[in-house]
């Protein structure tokens, strides 16, 4: 995929910090080559504000306003390695965020539909992505409801922490499609849930680990 922006700035000093970043997980046991390719081509740093761009490679998360977050690289690893994304698959991320979690599924040559609750959020990002060359298809609106008029997905990826799996989105996903969902614990955190979908349309279920997410909220919100 090609490296041209627009307007956004990628310099040898951004690669670099991206380049330890990568070292750093796959230094921490991460291993899957494909995704770490990702995560070393998408300039994390431009989803951040720039006051953040110092840190924007350290393995954390930062807030990018209207409540919301951007996930630490290691757990945006962990998700895409889930998915387990090939090129052409069709993927419906639920919580746009800050649109770095589309654009690592869409350097792995995913078809990305993206959805976000947040106006003022979804507006600043799809500001952003515009001066990207990754493809991803922006939409406002309820993640609970999914995108029924773009239906089936390959995928799909939800990236705020769900009380319960949404039964719209089950519809949404094709049979042998798989869904990646940080389910509500009794913890007070998520449980990382990767859920198949049979060709009976039951569902079956792994689970790997504790994370910390924002909630899964209904409806759209201004700000």
């Amino acid at each position: 995929m090609p490296h041209k922006m627009n307007l956004i700035e990628d310099n040898y000093r951004h690669k670099g910090l991206r380049q330890q970043m990568v070292k750093q997980l796959r230094d921490g046991g991460f291993n899957d080559e494909r995704v770490l390719a990702a995560l070393n081509e998408v300039p994390r740093h431009v989803f951040l504000d720039s006051s953040f761009v110092e840190y924007a490679y350290s393995d954390q998360p930062f807030s990018i306003g209207s409540g919301q977050t951007i996930s630490q690289p290691s757990t945006v690893a962990v998700q895409t390695k889930l998915l387990n994304v090939e090129s052409g698959k069709k993927v419906l991320e639920v919580g746009t965020g800050s649109g770095y979690q589309a654009c690592v599924l869409a350097a792995m040559g995913a078809k990305v539909f993206s959805i976000e609750r947040q106006r003022n959020l979804y507006f600043r990002t799809k500001e952003i992505l515009e001066q990207l060359p990754y493809r991803v298809k922006t939409f406002l609106g309820d993640g609970y409801e999914g995108l029924p008029n773009w239906e089936p997905f390959d995928r799909i990826i939800i990236t705020a922490g769900a009380p319960f799996v949404p039964p719209k989105l089950v519809e949404q996903l094709k049979p042998g499609g798989i869904m990646v969902i940080p389910m509500d614990n009794s913890e007070g955190g998520q449980t990382m849930v990767r859920l198949t979908k049979q060709t009976d349309g039951t569902l079956t279920r792994e689970e790997f680990g504790s994370f910390k997410f924002v909630p899964m909220l209904t409806g759209t919100a201004s700000d």
